[in-house]
């Protein structure tokens, strides 16, 4: 049996041991007469330490409290959108980026001039491409194929630290993260699109929007809004997310627009502005199934994620454009988020609509066949029914 330690076989029972320590006297030397013997001592049995004492759990530990029920959750007062009425939503590609092709539970992607291949469960199929194709290859991805799984980048040649892409009018650096990830996650083009076009429709009417982005990570969909005239707020508990957003924001040329950078967890946050008595026109949140805050608060999102969209229902304006909710959780179903948000928004009417992200592959000379990627879960609020 090997040793954990190195590569001694030998194990505790088997090694010698060191010899009894000898008092001086010879070992045949007779004794001293002492007297008779004593009568041995009854043993004594082993001494236990005593019992803790039976843990009492509280009955809140039991049972934690939980908020109050409001009724409307179950009148006729919820939104309208059938959870069963779901609307996938595409990202095609664009100049800067494609889905060249998928399979074997990989991804090979194109950001900007950079080809990359990464692991991707939802990836069931055979790809389309030949190897010789995903050989070419700039940077490869290995490692746990959780979305947030670690691993390690491998490079078969030198390559910058940093790239450029753009979203018009955005224009941000990619790099290579610990997590896989570049900083931008391009299935959230849908959501861009729509924020755009939501918000332009706002200031048309006369009015300055304000939207509040909570784990805004890069500054992507902050910088989308802000050119198309809103007031952003943007929040991440990341001091390296808020430094890079803020260089995206100088890349596009946009320091002129009104953007609050904001290092903090997220649920103090929120909890805090509504203390303040803040509003915000609009709400996106894109948060993660864990992570921490800046002061090493937890998230988990199954656990965190209710009271989360609750103080966001409180923070939106009596005049709302909507909220924007994407969960990367694709073994859960968009259906359940779709439910906990009809329920937190009752009582103010709208419309919800819900569904998957999908990035769908780039045409290949090889084949007609063009798939589609599942990366995410969304669900979007309105005060009336939109596309």
């Amino acid at each position: 049996m090997t040793g954990a330690a190195g590569s001694d076989n030998t194990s505790q029972m088997d090694r010698p041991r060191k010899p009894p320590k000898n008092s001086g006297r010879p070992t045949d030397a007779p004794r001293r007469d002492r007297g008779p013997a004593r009568p041995a001592a009854a043993a004594e049995p082993p001494r236990r330490s005593p019992k803790p004492a039976p843990r009492v759990e509280t009955a809140e530990a039991i049972d934690p409290p939980r908020p109050p029920i409001d009724p409307a959750a179950f009148s006729g007062a919820r939104a309208s959108g059938d959870a069963l009425a779901a609307i996938m939503l595409e990202t095609d590609g664009w100049a800067d980026y494609q889905l060249l092709d998928s399979g074997f539970g990989r991804k090979l992607e194109r950001y900007g001039h950079i080809r990359i291949v990464r692991p991707e469960e939802q990836a069931l199929w055979a790809p389309r491409l030949s190897e010789a194709e995903w050989a070419r290859a700039d940077a490869v991805f290995t490692g746990d194929v959780e979305e947030e799984g670690p691993g390690r980048w491998r490079f078969p040649k030198p390559l910058p630290e940093t790239w450029p892409m753009s979203f018009d009018p955005v224009k941000f650096s990619c790099r290579f993260t610990s997590f896989r990830h570049t900083g931008v996650f391009p299935e959230q083009v849908a959501h861009w699109q729509w924020m755009r076009a939501a918000i332009g429709r706002a200031v048309a009417a006369g009015r300055k929007p304000r939207l509040l982005n909570l784990f805004g990570y890069t500054g992507l969909a902050s910088l989308v809004a802000a050119a198309a005239g809103a007031e952003v707020t943007h929040v991440d508990a990341s001091k390296k997310s808020i430094a890079w957003a803020r260089e995206n924001q100088g890349e596009s040329g946009l320091d002129h627009l009104p953007i609050r950078w904001i290092c903090d967890d997220a649920m103090k946050f929120v909890q805090r502005d509504v203390r303040r008595g803040a509003r915000y026109d609009a709400i996106v949140l894109d948060p993660p199934k864990y992570g921490r805050g800046t002061n090493g608060e937890v998230w988990q999102l199954f656990e965190h994620l209710p009271e989360m969209l609750r103080a966001c229902r409180t923070l939106l304006s009596d005049d709302p454009i909507g909220l924007i909710l994407t969960v990367y959780a694709m073994r859960s179903s968009y259906a359940s988020f779709h439910e906990l948000t009809a329920e937190t928004m009752a009582g103010r009417g709208g419309h919800l609509a819900s569904g998957e992200l999908f990035l769908r592959e780039a045409e290949a000379a090889a084949t007609p066949v063009r798939r589609r990627l599942a990366t995410s879960l969304w669900v979007r609020w309105t005060p009336e029914e939109t596309r």
